[in-house]
């Protein structure tokens, strides 16, 4: 393979499926420094890439690729439409790829690989098989060139990292070798926020998910947050949509001095989360965030495996809890402590 491959990256989606995704940039770039690496991604994620761009002084992403299927399902019939899906299209053909990585395992996600301009002999490679509790639809493997078969419990960072290395024949990276998310002058420079009734210390408790049974329990939360008010903390509820507010205001409510912030982007969340003390969050992208930026953060796991997100790469994450098992208040409370004593 030439020393300066032109390669495609194509992670569409959600939050937390595209953090963990973001080692194989570095990977990559540690041994191909001089390789052209473009992203695909939907179009609501942009931000988590824009911090590897290559323009901002050192050399990750070339290129952020958005892709907007999520607003375009919605006005299918609309020439608007299909004159942006057009125009997606020949950005993404503007460029002729060797190597192609698609670490979804999903039909739209290899279907935007067979869309992409290729080099010939270019590899396509994707997912042989599901990993257990992920989205996995088989014939995805019909347009990839080469199937990685994977572990079937494997973490979500790993199974990207064992695709990569077999699209390009490389030694398995053991977990051993810290996975990077965002360079370290990115992290320092972001700025704290503005958001209005913050106060320090202030902990964030992202108590909303997508799915209800990975949810940890309103008493629960209660619980936790008057202790940690009594500690002087300021406890914030942040939400996503108008019942995650309902919610966040009814345990609110029932703490001292707790906040329920307004509503807040991706691009906020970066400085939301630099400027708290700790992190308490059950198994949703804004957890995943705060542990991607190596911040003070305790992961809750109610009814989702703990092996397949897990922050494994800094003593500044507690996860506790794991499927079917939700970790007591005690349990959280003991982690939250420990990690704001070590600040």
């Amino acid at each position: 393979m030439s020393a300066s491959p032109k390669i495609l990256l194509v992670k569409l989606s959600s939050l937390g499926d595209v953090l963990h995704n973001l080692p194989i940039v570095w990977d990559l770039r540690t041994r191909l420094p001089e390789a052209q690496i473009d992203w695909v991604v939907e179009e609501g994620y942009v931000h988590l890439l824009e911090p590897l761009l290559s323009k901002n002084g050192f050399r990750g992403i070339d290129r952020i690729i958005p892709f907007g299927l999520r607003r375009w399902k919605k006005k299918l019939f609309k020439l608007a439409t299909w004159k942006e899906f057009f125009a997606f299209r020949n950005t993404l053909q503007a460029t002729t790829y060797d190597v192609l990585i698609e670490t979804q395992g999903l039909l739209k996600s290899a279907i935007v690989c067979s869309l992409a301009k290729k080099s010939s002999g270019a590899v396509i490679v994707g997912l042989a098989n599901a990993t257990e509790f992920s989205g996995y639809e088989p014939l995805a493997r019909y347009f990839y060139t080469q199937s990685v078969q994977v572990p079937t419990q494997y973490h979500a960072v790993d199974r990207s990292r064992w695709v990569m290395c077999s699209a390009l024949d490389w030694a398995l990276i053991e977990r051993g070798d810290a996975p990077q998310f965002y360079p370290s002058e990115f992290i320092a420079s972001i700025p704290k926020t503005t958001v209005a009734g913050l106060r320090s210390p202030y902990v964030l408790c992202f108590h909303s998910t997508a799915r209800e049974a990975k949810r940890w329990s309103n008493d629960d939360w209660i619980a936790l947050g008057k202790d940690l008010s009594a500690r002087g903390c300021q406890v914030v509820f942040p939400w996503g949509n108008p019942s995650e507010k309902a919610i966040s205001e009814l345990l609110a409510a029932q703490i001292p001095n707790a906040l329920v912030p307004p509503a807040f982007s991706i691009e906020d969340a970066f400085s939301v989360i630099a400027g708290a003390a700790l992190m308490v969050g059950v198994d949703t992208g804004l957890t995943h965030l705060a542990a991607v930026l190596k911040k003070p953060t305790v992961e809750i796991y109610c009814d989702s495996p703990r092996w397949k997100t897990e922050g494994y790469w800094s003593n500044r994450i507690a996860n506790v809890g794991d499927i079917q098992n939700p970790p007591s208040v005690q349990e959280v409370l003991g982690a939250s402590l420990k990690l704001l004593n070590q600040a």
